[in-house]
């Protein structure tokens, strides 16, 4: 028999979604961010997965937070990098953006790496691909030499105009193998991110070198703990490869948890006819924001920690805004809320284990949003003294109430959650009332409503298992790989040019397949999508559009696409040729078949507690969510609590319950 968990590692709790016998169980424990596979172990320890009989095979499939921290904290390996002579500084100069543009003197950004790190050599190629430098044996006998002197960990091989031809690239990389047989972790931007733009391919490439040993030292620890389990890991593309792959492949991880949470939400959506959601999934230390528009939106224009991370990425906006997220007064005594986070330890005051500092999520227990008993269903109790002290602590200079100070703290971490959404959509000419505001994380449904009303969006959703839904996602994601190339054209409606773009696609497609296969996937279970990235000649930046490789006129229908989006994204199209840059393919195993069960219970419920709203005369009623019956309607105030979540839903608003267990909320009218 086949049992299915879900890890997500997040920085405060790991959470846990466990399928066994068609039955689903969800668990959290704290993590323990020093080595995240001990929290991993104690939640598969609690759920009684370290005994299985010989008739039962565990499948996990984990989203990691290793390589996102290690980038974020600066906590990466050494790290050499390799180029062509004379472009060792190409890392340090960037593109030359200023942060603060009106600053006449502003603080030089930390290079990513120092000079004696950078390492220059032969093979040089023009942009046409022919050599104009060859790559000598000489040249390898130096950086070897160098490489011995420096000793670093890993290495970044980043050549010129290497997409085009990877000869020189392979043959840096066949040496340092050979000398260091397995000693170093090697990063060959050719493999990495065959694509165009050397500074992005370049930081792309080191940052895979810089936190790939670390995610494969963590990888193998896991594997170790857990060796009679099968693994596989989440990719920041919303796609799954196995845990023996995802080591060499480290960049691709950076948004791995937060990819689990999409794939959930564009699961559930489907089977609730919700397929235009702008989703944030709030945690204890993060809160992350993107948009379903009928798929999930992917983008290779990704920073994180200010790096720009060129692989393909679910698109999405994060900001430092969580139930973690510490309140302080600032030098101009105002009060302000994040990014900075109490996260697991010691996290907020009112989990009683030495954190001292006010946090949203005990602003919210002084306002009575989240009840002591029944935190983490009852398995963790919060401390109301200790949230109240910590509030008067920040109340008593500002010259405010308890009370008021919660409210001040929740409506400042609303506003940076609401301008979050606002990026993602409005900022994109895409009107969010439109949408359908989903939310998840173990604080999400606290917010829910405040932000829909920032928004004036009259419809949201809570989904089934919200508190921890990126764990969920982890068992509806697919295997799968996402692919790129440059390939740069004018793009016309001619023989030669679709012939040349179905050409470079097969050959991305056969090198996808080949992965896929290698996991055990049939070749007719795969399931193939292609895109082209384009812009008007002359431009910089690009825009993704579709194509489709059974379709004759696939080129033509392409030029029009993105004429229309051009239009829709800018307000304006030009009489520019248009000029094909990448060509991309994405290629997904059939998911594993998940069934949710159906929701039956007709019996309305009743609260099983009540209590007045902090400041209010107003009752405030309280239900266990697992029994409200399919479509009862429940006026707010109200407070739903479940094991994972809870769920508060404002004087404004009701909700009811689908048949697939999600809650329904709208404005009352």
């Amino acid at each position: 028999m086949n049992i299915y968990l879900g890890v997500d590692t997040g920085g405060t709790f790991t959470d846990f979604v466990l399928l066994r016998n068609n039955q689903f169980t969800t668990h959290k424990v704290l993590s323990t961010p020093h080595s995240p596979e001990q929290a991993i172990v104690t939640g598969i320890r609690q759920l009684h997965l370290d005994k299985l009989d010989e008739t039962e095979q565990l499948f996990i499939v984990h989203g990691s937070t290793v390589a996102t921290n290690a980038v974020l904290e600066g906590k990466g390996v050494s790290t050499t990098y390799i180029t062509n002579r004379g472009f060792k500084d190409t890392l340090t100069l960037g593109r030359q953006a200023r942060r603060e543009l009106y600053n006449l003197q502003p603080e030089p950004p930390q290079p990513p790496l120092t000079e004696e790190y950078c390492l220059e050599t032969g093979g040089r190629l023009s942009a046409h691909g022919e050599v104009l430098e060859e790559l000598s044996k000489q040249d390898l006998i130096n950086l070897i030499k160098q490489i011995k002197n420096i000793k670093p960990q890993a290495v970044a091989i980043n050549l010129l105009y290497s997409y085009l031809d990877d000869r020189f690239e392979k043959q840096i990389e066949q040496a340092l193998v050979s000398e260091f047989t397995e000693t170093i972790f090697i990063s060959r931007s050719s493999n990495i991110l065959p694509e165009y733009k050397e500074y992005e391919r370049g930081i792309t490439t080191w940052l895979n070198a810089y936190v790939g040993p670390l995610v494969k030292g963590y990888l193998s620890r896991l594997q170790q703990a857990l060796p009679e389990a099968s693994i596989s890991v989440m990719q920041s593309s919303g796609n799954t490869i196995a845990a023996e792959h995802a080591g060499s492949q480290a960049v691709h991880m950076l948004l791995s948890g937060p990819a689990g949470g999409l794939a959930a939400a564009h699961y559930i959506g489907g089977l609730s006819q919700q397929p235009q959601m702008l989703t944030f999934d709030m945690g204890g230390t993060s809160t992350d924001v993107s948009l379903i528009h009928g798929d999930i939106q992917l983008t290779s224009e990704s920073r994180v920690a200010g790096y720009p991370v060129a692989v393909s990425m679910v698109d999405m906006h994060t900001i430092g805004a969580g139930g973690g997220s510490i309140a302080y007064i600032d030098e101009g005594g105002l009060l302000q809320v994040g990014p900075q986070s109490a996260g697991a330890s010691p996290g907020p005051a009112c989990y009683a284990q030495g954190g001292t500092q006010a946090t949203v999520t005990d602003a919210n227990l002084v306002l009575s949003r989240l009840l002591a008993s029944s935190f983490l269903g009852g398995n963790m109790s919060l401390d109301v003294n200790a949230a109240s002290q910590a509030i008067d602590n920040i109340a008593k200079p500002l010259g405010l109430s308890r009370l008021q100070t919660a409210e001040g703290i929740i409506k400042i971490a609303n506003e940076h959650m609401a301008s979050a959404l606002r990026v993602m959509s409005v900022q994109r000419g895409i009107d969010p009332r439109e949408l359908t505001l989903t939310s998840f994380g173990g604080a999400g449904g606290l917010h829910v409503c405040a932000l829909a009303d920032a928004l004036q969006m009259k419809t949201a959703m809570v989904p089934i298992y919200s508190g921890v839904l990126s764990a969920f996602g982890m068992l509806v994601a697919a295997k799968g790989r996402e692919l790129s190339r440059t390939m740069t054209t004018i793009l016309t409606d001619s023989f030669n040019v679709k012939q040349s773009i179905d050409s470079e696609l097969q050959h991305l497609i056969m090198q996808g397949e080949q992965a896929l296969i290698g996991e055990s996937v049939a070749k007719k279970d795969i399931v193939i999508g292609a895109s082209l990235d384009c812009r008007y000649q002359g431009q910089s930046y690009t825009l993704n559009i579709g194509y489709d490789l059974k379709n004759a006129a696939a080129v033509g229908d392409s030029l029009e696409q993105f004429r229309q989006l051009h239009l829709k994204r800018y307000g304006h199209a030009l009489d520019l040729p248009v000029e094909l840059v990448n060509v991309r393919v994405g290629l997904k195993a059939l998911p594993t078949e998940i069934a949710l069960q159906k929701v039956t219970t007709k019996e309305n419920a009743q609260p099983y507690t009540s209590h007045k709203i902090a400041g209010s005369e107003a009752l405030m009623h309280v239900y266990h969510r697992e029994n409200i019956a399919l479509q009862q309607v429940l006026d707010g105030p109200a407070l739903i609590t479940e094991t994972t979540a809870t769920t508060f839903i404002d004087e404004a608003w009701q909700c009811s319950k689908d048949v697939y267990g999600n809650l329904l909320l709208s404005r009352k009218a």
